[in-house]
């Protein structure tokens, strides 16, 4: 399992947002990068709203969450037991 971000921001900003951290983080996101897995694009400030994907390693959204305030992200200990109950399930079902 692997895990990436990407930002909207430029390279600068991004290397200081991403120091330290243990995965990749690309920059300079587009709108149709975006759209093509379900991003949340805001108009009236033309911008990529927070969104997170669990995707399985064919581009398919497993899960997602969308947010256009600084709560109701992601949590890291969440998103891991949901990860685990995804894998499972679709170990059951043969996909996995």
């Amino acid at each position: 399992m692997s895990i990436y971000a990407g930002t909207v921001d430029d390279a600068e900003k991004t290397g200081e947002v991403a120091q330290g951290l243990s995965f990749p983080v690309f920059h300079g996101i587009t709108r149709e990068q975006g759209d093509a897995v379900g991003a949340w694009w805001e108009e009236r400030r033309d911008h990529i709203q927070p969104s997170e994907f669990i995707m399985n390693g064919k581009g398919r959204v497993l899960g997602s969450a969308y947010s256009n305030v600084p709560v109701g992200r992601m949590d890291p200990k969440e998103t891991l037991s949901l990860i685990k109950v995804i894998k499972r399930m679709m170990a059951q079902r043969g996909a996995g």
